[in-house]
């Protein structure tokens, strides 16, 4: 390790430090990032010490929020929060900010930021966020109608999926559950599988290393999601008006096999629209054959081979 694993912005606000400084604190900037939510309390004493010997430098100030946030030090992150926030003017934190009022017991703090003009400025990923936030202080307060309805934004699309659409499915999910909507939670439970599989999030994700601060993210454009409760949802409700004779039960005793096929289904979307990269066909396999055979031959052969999270 360098230091120098930081993203180029990082970088350029840390060279502003005398150099044999600037080094160090860019080290403990990467051990921040490594250990943050596999050690938090490592990853937090890497950020306090960043601060100490770079207090001017918003990244380490940034490190430190999020550090002690993710160790439930909420007032000593909502204070680093708000200095980023100062020297920026960048509002990215923002839900983060509005959880850490809520977690030190002042839901009307929180609910006041959080309706604040700032919100105009956030990104989709982060009105999620937002979102899911109110939504449990709305929750927290006994008003589950009003959990839910802070969840009905225009980021809950269930035939589009992003990033946060399984975080949000299942969010919602749980409120509707809360208004006795057991059916639909069901439906968007599902659903977030369904994103899973086709974002390869979640279960189906393969293991990353992620470190704090990276490049500059690349704007999502989602993929389209199976939604096998689509011709359900629209049909009538009742036994009778569907002109069937299943059961709720019936239903709850079918829905474990129908996530993993539904999470089956959208895998094998994905996975044919995405581009082929060297896909042998059994023309390419037979030439392949007479190729090593002359190889055998004493010919030398040379072969060439020439979405997102």
């Amino acid at each position: 390790m360098t230091g120098e694993e930081l993203d180029r912005a990082t970088l350029h606000q840390i060279r502003s430090l005398e150099a044999t400084n600037a080094e160090g604190v860019a080290k403990h900037l990467v051990m921040v990032g490594r250990y943050l939510y596999d050690v938090p309390e490592f990853a937090l004493e890497h950020a306090r010490y960043a601060v100490s010997r770079a207090g001017r430098v918003a990244a380490a100030r940034e490190a430190a929020a999020v550090a002690a946030y993710e160790n439930g030090e909420y007032h000593e992150a909502l204070k680093e929060f708000r200095t980023f926030r100062r020297m920026t003017g960048d509002d990215v934190h923002l839900p983060l900010m509005v959880d850490c009022e809520r977690a030190l017991g002042k839901p009307d703090k929180a609910l006041e930021l959080a309706t604040s003009e700032a919100v105009e400025n956030l990104d989709a990923n982060a009105k999620v966020e937002l979102a899911i936030v109110v939504a449990g202080i709305r929750r927290d307060q006994g008003d589950l109608e009003g959990s839910l309805k802070a969840l009905e934004i225009p980021q809950l699309d269930r035939n589009r999926g992003f990033s946060y659409s399984p975080r949000l499915f299942r969010a919602y999910g749980e409120a509707l559950r809360g208004v006795d909507r057991d059916r639909e939670a069901q439906g968007w439970e599902r659903q977030a599988v369904v994103a899973e599989a086709a974002l390869g999030l979640g279960q189906f994700s393969e293991p990353e290393i992620f470190d704090l601060v990276g490049e500059e993210p690349e704007v999502e454009e989602g993929v389209t999601l199976a939604d096998p409760d689509e011709s359900t949802e629209s049909a009538p409700d009742t036994a009778d008006d569907a002109g069937t004779d299943t059961t709720d039960a019936d239903a709850d005793a079918d829905a474990d096999d129908d996530v993993a096929a539904d999470a089956e289904a959208a895998s094998e979307v994905r996975a044919d629209e995405a581009p082929a990269v060297g896909a042998p066909t059994t023309e390419d396999a037979t030439a392949t054959e007479a190729e090593a055979t002359e190889a055998t031959g004493g010919a030398a052969a040379t072969e060439g081979s020439d979405l997102d999270r």
